[in-house]
Parts: C-alpha cells; sequence; structure tokens
C-alpha cells in the first residue's frame, strides 16, 4: 500500500503524512487506494495494507466476493524488531542506538496500536499470527490458508 500512496500521489510517504496531518484523512485516501486496486486488479492480487484504524473506510471492501482479509497479528516486541526508520525521501537510515534509546516508547506505541487495531478489525475473521518468522515462511503459510479459505 505505500508504494501505492508514493505512486498514485507523486510523493513520499513523510510527505503524505505531512500533508494530511490527521489520519482520518490519510485513511479515507488508503480506503480510496485500495478500492481502486481491487477495481482495477479483480482477483489473483495480494496487498499489503499499513493499518487503517477506521472501519468506515475498508469494511465495505470486506464484503466484497474476491476480497480474502487476513489480519496479521504480531508481538509488541517482535513488530518493534521489524520498525524500518526512513529520512525525508524515504531512504531506509540504520540508527540502532537511536532505536535502542527509545525502544520502551516505540514499545507502548505498538501496543496502543495493536489494542485499537483489535476492535477496528473485529470484522476480519481471518488471523493470522506471525511469531517473528521469515518473510518466506510468512508467505507460503498465507498461502495455504487462502486456499484452504478459498476451497469453504
Amino acid at each position: 500500500m505505500d508504494e501505492e500512496i508514493k505512486k498514485r500521489l507523486h510523493t513520499t510517504l513523510e510527505r503524505f503524512i505531512h500533508d494530511y496531518p490527521y489520519s482520518d484523512e490519510r485513511c479515507k485516501i488508503k480506503g480510496k487506494i485500495l478500492g481502486d486496486l481491487l477495481e482495477e486488479y479483480k482477483e489473483n492480487i495480494v496487498i499489503a495494507v499499513s493499518p487503517i484504524y477506521y472501519a468506515r473506510n475498508f469494511n465495505f471492501l470486506l464484503d466484497l466476493e474476491q476480497v480474502i482479509a487476513i489480519e496479521l497479528q504480531d508481538t509488541e516486541e517482535h513488530i518493534f524488531q521489524r520498525l524500518v526508520f526512513t529520512d525525508d525521501e524515504d531512504n531506509i537510515c540504520k540508527d540502532d542506538i537511536y532505536k535502542s534509546l527509545h525502544k520502551d516508547y516505540y514499545i507502548k506505541e505498538i501496543h496502543e496500536d495493536i489494542v485499537y487495531a483489535r476492535k477496528t478489525f473485529k470484522k476480519i475473521e481471518n488471523k493470522y499470527f506471525i511469531n517473528n518468522q521469515s518473510v518466506d515462511q510468512v508467505v507460503d503459510d498465507l498461502i495455504v490458508m487462502i486456499k484452504n479459505i478459498s476451497m469453504k
């Protein structure tokens, strides 16, 4: 989804957040882009969506026949380990000292996001717990999960 935001709005993620400082505005845009993607690619598309915290911006998409929504879950610690920081131009910045110094802050923020997301994503029936597995393992598991859901 982040790449689609950058491509469709001709911007960086940093600029997107700056131009739309309220999360509700960003969520509306993400919901619109998500709907557009589903319209453009009628089938066989997997979209990784960063959290859209306002269900009204995506719940209508969950009812579409071709949509299999899966909420990816993990622990605060595992999510923190995967955090990536970028500069204003979306270039990755590796700063383990900064990350370590601010760990408590980020763990707290991640926890709050998880608690909020539980309520927001309650309509999503399919859940997958990542448990800090490799990307390849998660992809393999999700393929099996999607096939099993499709066969129902």
